[in-house]
């Protein structure tokens, strides 16, 4: 006898094997329920035994009695099937529940390791609706469609058996009749797949959207862009609304084909089926529970076709899902390995380095850029804007590598270790700081996650951050909300700097850390800063006299090459370009 199912597509059975490392901790759990699934399914076969018993026995004979004991029994049966049915539900329904959590939290953790070149080109929004809408597609598979469809084919397969045991003849007529609804199956369930990857790619435009609109809405709001944003997101959900659509169209054509062959065939089935009682071959009985067994048969391919769109649809998230797992970080360990020292002295080298953006690889930003930073100096960095200073540091923390040269920090090359190693040696305040939701406390202890309340205040003292954080509505517990709008930039520059005081790192990156500011402000920073870059390697990108004078000396870049070095009053008589950009600072500071 041929299957009466299709097999799933060569490319769907690898992504959902792949699934199986996180089916397989759980095995004993689903073990449980496929033995009630065939329990539940064994009832509802044994219902059709009953009703040929009624007829037979008990309308035959006319005896109460008879009837009595068939009632017992279905109750007996239906207790034994609600029972089985509610182990089956909860058993699969809190695997899926699990295996999803596991899933999100597997992609998430690898995609917090991938480089931020992948984030130059990948949306946020997309990869948020990939962990959430198209594992919410698997969860529904797992936990409800898969238990569906296993019980609906068991009850298929177990009904065959049946139909043959009752009338080999008529059972051979439905047989012949699967092939007919297999084609609508095999024929639509590929376009089902393909439509349900590419309206999974349309939600996830509009997630992108709403999560860029909404991130920068200040700016849009301060353009007047809210028409032209709502227009485009109009747009996004329209064609994700279109590609449903489609998707849906086809769904239902193919359920209904199915449920009509089906139901046809049962309807032929029981013509032939009264002329074979007419004539004596078969009784009353066996015809009832023929039926009922056919019906079972046809009801289970309408809803095994009905979940195959499902199955189809969830093979189409798991794709995408693996293909971010599946993504590799551009940064690699060169071997050998080598292991920085517990605490680096702090020694920095920049030999040779040329480098251009991934995303733009023919516009080089650093070009053969080579110098030498010694333990526990302050060096500043100075050029116009696009000179390459910010990218110095992310060459520094490793979140790209270099095209050519290499970059030593102890005389070791940074590709040799491992980035979280190096970054656990540097601490950095960026020129427009990071708040997440959540309390000051949570800001600050993002440092040194082991850091204690006491610490966590002292950093924030020493930042100059506890005035106005004792002022809070919940003080160090208040949220901060999101980005921390609850907060001035000053105050937000604040907290970052607290966060890198109580990081305690020997390589401090400043990117123009004090800029958010006021006169007292900066004056009370500057005083913190003194005292924490004391045995430390400091290097700042600044766009103002008062940081440069301070500095041991002074690297000052255009284009992307190294311009001049020396000391303040070294460049004003030896370097054009900074006495330039000097003149520039004088002007706006006396303005």
């Amino acid at each position: 006898m041929n299957n009466p199912l299709p097999l799933l597509p060569k490319g769907d059975i690898a992504q959902f094997r792949r699934l199986g490392q996180f089916l397989l901790p759980y095995r004993w759990r689903i073990a449980g329920a496929l033995v009630a699934l065939v329990v539940a399914a064994s009832c509802v076969l044994a219902l059709g035994q009953g009703l040929r018993y009624v007829i037979d026995a008990g309308f035959g004979t006319r005896d109460s009695h008879l009837l009595n004991l068939a009632l017992a029994a279905v109750v007996g049966v239906a207790a034994v099937l609600a029972c089985a049915t509610y182990a089956r539900f909860y058993l699969m329904m809190s695997v899926g529940e699990r295996i999803i959590a596991d899933l999100r939290r597997a992609v998430f953790a690898h995609v917090l390791t991938l480089s931020p070149a992948y984030f130059d080109s990948a949306r946020t929004g997309e990869i948020a609706s990939r962990l959430t809408n198209d594992t919410e597609q698997i969860r529904q598979v797992i936990g409800f469609g898969l238990s569906m469809f296993l019980r609906n084919l068991l009850m298929m397969l177990g009904a065959l058996v049946m139909l043959f045991a009752t009338s080999a003849k008529l059972a051979a007529l439905i047989v012949l009749g699967v092939p007919a609804t297999l084609i609508p199956i095999l024929v639509v369930g590929r376009h089902v797949r393909k439509l349900s990857r590419e309206g999974q790619d349309r939600v996830a435009d509009v997630s992108a959207h709403i999560d860029e609109s909404l991130h920068e809405v200040r700016t849009v709001q301060a353009y007047g862009h809210e028409v032209r944003t709502r227009e485009r997101f109009d747009q996004a959900v329209e064609a994700a609304y279109a590609s449903g659509v489609h998707r849906i169209r086809l769904k239902a054509w193919l359920i209904a084909s199915v449920m009509m062959i089906g139901f046809c065939a049962v309807g032929v089935i029981m013509w032939i089926g009264g002329h074979d009682v007419f004539e004596g071959r078969i009784t009353g009985g066996q015809l009832s529970a023929f039926v009922f067994y056919a019906a079972l048969v046809a009801g289970g391919a309408g809803t095994v076709s009905e979940v195959w769109g499902e199955i189809q649809r969830a093979a189409g998230a798991t794709e995408r899902l693996f293909e971010l797992l599946d993504t590799q970080s551009a940064l690699t360990v060169h071997t050998p390995a080598i292991s920085l020292p517990a605490r680096v002295a702090g020694a920095i080298a920049f030999d040779g380095v040329c480098f251009a953006y991934p995303s733009r690889v023919q516009t080089p930003v650093l070009t053969a850029l080579s110098f030498t930073i010694h333990p526990g100096e302050r060096v500043a960095l100075v050029g116009p804007s696009g000179a390459g200073k910010s990218t110095i540091f992310a060459l520094l923390l490793r979140f790209y590598d270099p095209t050519s040269g290499r970059i030593l920090i102890d005389g070791i090359d940074i590709r040799y270790c491992d980035p979280q190693a190096l970054r656990r040696a540097i601490a950095i305040v960026p020129q427009d700081p990071v708040i997440f939701s959540g309390s000051v406390t949570d800001n600050v202890r993002f440092g040194r996650h082991d850091a204690t309340d006491t610490e966590i205040q002292d950093a924030c003292a020493a930042a100059h951050a506890l005035e106005f954080v004792e002022r809070l509505p919940q003080g160090f517990d208040t949220d901060l909300g999101e980005r921390g709008v609850k907060l001035s930039g000053g105050q937000r520059q604040r907290i970052s700097i607290a966060r890198a005081l109580l990081a305690d790192r020997p390589i401090l990156l400043l990117d123009e850390a004090t800029s958010s500011l006021d006169a007292e402000s900066e004056r009370q920073v500057a005083d913190a800063f003194e005292r924490l870059e004391r045995g430390r390697t400091t290097l700042v990108i600044a766009h103002r006299l008062a940081t440069v004078r301070n500095a041991d000396r002074i690297i000052v870049m255009d284009g992307g090459q190294l311009h001049a070095v020396g000391t303040h009053q070294s460049l004003l008589r030896d370097s054009a370009l900074y006495a330039h950009l000097a003149r520039l600072q004088f002007i706006a500071e006396a303005a």
